[in-house]
């Protein structure tokens, strides 16, 4: 590894804690934090900004599927501990973001595989959601483009092919996007055209 992962460790029993920093500094992962409750869980996440949280599912203060829950929205992918092996459990630890979940007792052979999914599919959520965004720009350049060639048209009397070649020459010779030509036109000839 060249960067090392970092992880936060929340469980409310000492002993196991200390098993599982233990575990994770012999498999080369930087412990960032070992808590026992879940509120310091969150707050040491909001400090360190760790790679993956693992977490028991009963802590003090606050559970770990909600402590998981708001993980979620921090991008931190979650492996979840348990004494219980419960369906609902699972579903309820699943809806909170956990990417994995290991069941007590458990030993370094059942913990970092579970590692290794969570990050995987951490990483896979990632890549989805920067996926989604550029394929949002992409729509609304597109939105912003049909709408600015449709002033060209009207305003200038264009073709819709003529009114696409004139933004993209307009938008070599400003050295400007084409969305922010688009952009231009709109707020310079589109101020007399009818809203839709």
């Amino acid at each position: 590894m060249t960067e090392k992962i970092q992880i936060l460790v929340a469980e409310d029993e000492s002993l196991i804690r200390l098993d599982i920093v233990e575990t994770l500094i012999e498999a080369g992962y930087d412990v960032v934090a070992n808590v026992g409750d879940g509120e310091q869980a969150l707050e040491m996440a909001a400090e360190h900004e760790p790679d993956l949280a693992i977490l028991d599912v009963k802590m003090p203060k606050l559970d770990g599927i909600s402590v998981a829950a708001k993980l979620q929205e921090m991008s931190i992918p979650v492996v979840m501990l348990t004494s219980f092996s419960d369906a609902d459990l699972v579903k309820s630890a699943t809806e909170a973001g956990a990417m994995a979940y290991v069941v007590k007792p458990f030993g370094a052979h059942d913990l970092l595989p579970a590692i290794q999914i969570a990050l995987s599919r951490g990483q896979e959520l990632m890549d989805l959601e920067a996926e989604i965004a550029d394929l949002s720009e992409r729509l609304e350049t597109r939105k912003l483009l049909d709408r600015a060639k449709g002033v060209l048209q009207i305003k200038m009397k264009l073709t819709e092919p003529e009114a696409y070649r004139w933004m993209q020459k307009a938008s070599m010779d400003r050295r400007l996007t084409i969305a922010q030509v688009a952009e231009t036109v709109i707020t310079q000839l589109g101020e007399g055209e009818e809203s839709s």
